[in-house]
């Protein structure tokens, strides 16, 4: 059932709105947000699983690595508030830096030594659920 409270609330956070920037219309491993937000693995988890319980994101696991992507959720009017927001997102200047980051990091990841075999982002198409 939609949390409208817990749907604000997911997107009332910066670390937040920067993890959800960083996967826009992709699929992307855990690893790779916690090199570009320079964040522990524990407190970038604890912002996923929110994320999850807002039914924002939706997780997928394969080996160690674990995957994320934006959902758009089954109510009509938070899908439409969340796609404005990750379009206002997209025009933000910090948040350019942060997928800039991610497009350098996924291009070399011999630059991040914690990434090296890490699996590169995938695209996905966000619908509604």
């Amino acid at each position: 059932m939609f949390n409208p409270e817990l749907f604000f609330k997911a997107l009332g956070d910066r670390t937040r709105l920067r993890l959800l920037n960083l996967m826009g219309e992709q699929e992307i491993c855990v690893c790779y947000l916690v090199e570009i937000l320079e964040q522990g693995q524990p407190k970038i988890s604890r912002h996923l699983a929110y994320l999850r319980r807002a039914g924002v994101v939706e997780a997928r696991r394969d080996g160690k690595w674990m995957h994320y992507r934006i959902v758009m959720p089954a109510d009509k009017g938070a899908a439409q508030i969340l796609r404005q927001t990750l379009a206002w997102l997209n025009e933000e200047r910090s948040m350019q830096a942060d997928r800039s980051r991610l497009s350098k990091a996924c291009c070399s990841p011999a630059k991040y030594v914690a990434l090296q075999s890490a699996p590169l982002p995938v695209s996905v198409m966000l619908e509604s659920r």
